[in-house]
């Protein structure tokens, strides 16, 4: 976990997993969290930082695959859910939910876990009720939620989540990293 930056409650704060995401984001003088990768480091990071200070919003900027045919670019994400984790199973053992959908409005359906997926017959159930997947997503709405600080997740498509894709998001994720920081110029003021 890394920050960068003074978190004011008149500023967002950008949350990416790596530096590598973060590369053209430097020049742009907001606040940045490096989390880490993962749903667990991601969530630790946001709630920890949350006792430093309170942002006016957090942005969570990244990678995604794509899991609908063709999708390309740019998207805001409108719900969320973690595909590796079972809220239907818990909740019938206890009775209430524990990590149901998040909805943000508009946008894409994004599934986070703490899987790359790269293909294979969890791509193909995912690719049947989302257009994304990623690895940190829901855990950075879910703490920024806990902390009733408003979300917004957006995510650029680096590979088609099959069985290319590592390569595909070595190859990509530089220009994906450029795209973010576009969206960031054109939608945040700075």
């Amino acid at each position: 976990m890394k920050l960068t930056g003074e978190i004011r409650p008149d500023r967002p704060l950008i949350v990416v997993a790596l530096d590598i995401e973060a590369e053209h984001l430097k020049t742009l003088e907001l606040p940045m969290l490096i989390c880490g990768i993962g749903k667990v480091r991601a969530a630790t990071a946001v709630a920890t930082i949350m006792t430093a200070g309170r942002p006016s919003e957090i942005l969570n900027l990244g990678t995604a695959g794509a899991l609908t045919e063709g999708l390309q670019g740019t998207h805001t994400v409108g719900l969320v859910t973690q595909h590796d984790f079972d809220d239907e199973a818990i909740h019938a053992l206890v009775g209430t939910h524990h990590g149901a959908p998040i909805e943000l409005g508009e946008g894409l359906r994004l599934a986070t876990g703490d899987r790359f997926i790269a293909g294979g017959p969890l791509r193909e159930q995912l690719a049947a009720t989302h257009d994304l997947v990623d690895m940190e997503g829901y855990a950075v709405a879910a703490a920024a939620q806990a902390a009733d600080v408003p979300v917004r997740l957006v995510k650029h498509v680096s590979d088609p989540a099959d069985q290319h894709a590592v390569s595909s998001w070595k190859d990509s994720v530089e220009d994906s990293a450029e795209h973010l920081a576009d969206w960031i110029r054109a939608h945040v003021p700075h």
